[in-house]
This record gives C-alpha cells, sequence and structure tokens, in this order.
C-alpha cells in the first residue's frame, strides 16, 4: 500500500438513480470497443483510438493497476449490473477528486452520464471523505457541459488547464460539486 493514498476495494459495486456501477471484467473485453471506438469519444478524451479488443486488454490491466495503487477506479455503467453501457471513472489528483465519463453512441440521450457522475460523486462524499468532486471538459462539448449543468456541478473561477492531446491543444474548464452542495441520492 501507497504511504499516503489508501487503496480502493477490490470490488465495488454502486447502485442508485436506476444504475448499477461495477467493476470491469474479463466477459465485458468484447463490448468495449463498441462503447469506446467512437470519433467522439476519441476527440474529447484521452481513451485511445482506434479503441480494438487489444485496447480494452490495456484498459482493464490499467484499470486493475490503478485501482490496486489507491490512484483510480473504472466502473461500468450498466441499469442492472449486466451489459454495460459505458464506464465512470474517479481519480485523485493533485487537483483533487476528478470524475470522468464516457457513454456508448448507441447508449446516450437517457442521461445515464449524469446520473453516473451523481452516484460517484455520493461514494466520494459518503466512503472517501472527499469534500469536493470535479470534472475537467471544454467548453466546446456540449454534451459535458449538459451531462456537468444536470449533475449539479457549478463553473469554478479557475484559470483554465491548458495542453495537447491526440495532436489537438485543448483547454479545460474546471466545474465542481461540494459534499455540501451535492443531492443525497
Amino acid at each position: 500500500m501507497s504511504s499516503t493514498t489508501s487503496s480502493f476495494p477490490e470490488r465495488i459495486e454502486l447502485s442508485g438513480e436506476g444504475l448499477v456501477l461495477r467493476d470491469w471484467s474479463e466477459a465485458d473485453l468484447a463490448a468495449m470497443p463498441e462503447l469506446f471506438d467512437h470519433p467522439d469519444i476519441a476527440y474529447w478524451t484521452p481513451i485511445v483510438s482506434p479503441f480494438d479488443e487489444a485496447a480494452a486488454r490495456a484498459r482493464l490491466d490499467r484499470d486493475r493497476r490503478l485501482r490496486a495503487e489507491g490512484t483510480a477506479i473504472l466502473l461500468a455503467i450498466t441499469a442492472d449490473g449486466g451489459t454495460p453501457l459505458g464506464e465512470v471513472m474517479l481519480r485523485r489528483a493533485p487537483e483533487g477528486t476528478e470524475l470522468g465519463y464516457a457513454v456508448g453512441p448507441a447508449h446516450r440521450g437517457q442521461g445515464l452520464a449524469a446520473r453516473a457522475v451523481r452516484v460517484m460523486a455520493a461514494y466520494a462524499f459518503e466512503q472517501l471523505g472527499t469534500e469536493q468532486v470535479i470534472l475537467e471538459l471544454e467548453a466546446e462539448n456540449a454534451a459535458s457541459v449538459a451531462v456537468a449543468t444536470k449533475a449539479g456541478f457549478r463553473l469554478l473561477d479557475v484559470p483554465l488547464i491548458k495542453g495537447e492531446e491526440k495532436g489537438r491543444p485543448y483547454a479545460l474548464q474546471t466545474w465542481g460539486l461540494n459534499r455540501t452542495s451535492g443531492g443525497g441520492g
């Protein structure tokens, strides 16, 4: 175990808002490319592209390593604990406890990302003692701005995070949700 960051539980399953957020498994590897190999995901997220079964295997292995290190958890978004519809992530970073998400193209428009983010935020507040969770997103990503708003986040008055990923520049806004402002589940 690391000196300052406690590790996450080996198994995590969170329920709420009509969703079950669960660990990725070997059985999900074949479904992951359909969720993540899409131009929108390639453009707006750091997820590798093209995303094939080899990328799925690498992502599952990386997920398990990051969890063991106490750095991040990635959970499949499901309706009932079965078929994955997307992913929600919690990462401990110097900037704070960051959440992220990606929903497969066939499953968009159902409020999955906002609901998954609220469930993961509740986990961060109740189980990890986090005071604030953040989302870092581009202002031009209208779908993510809508998710942040629907999930109760507010744009924070902090400098933009600028960088380059996959050969294109980006400028990320930071949105925050505080424990006291977060709605109970």
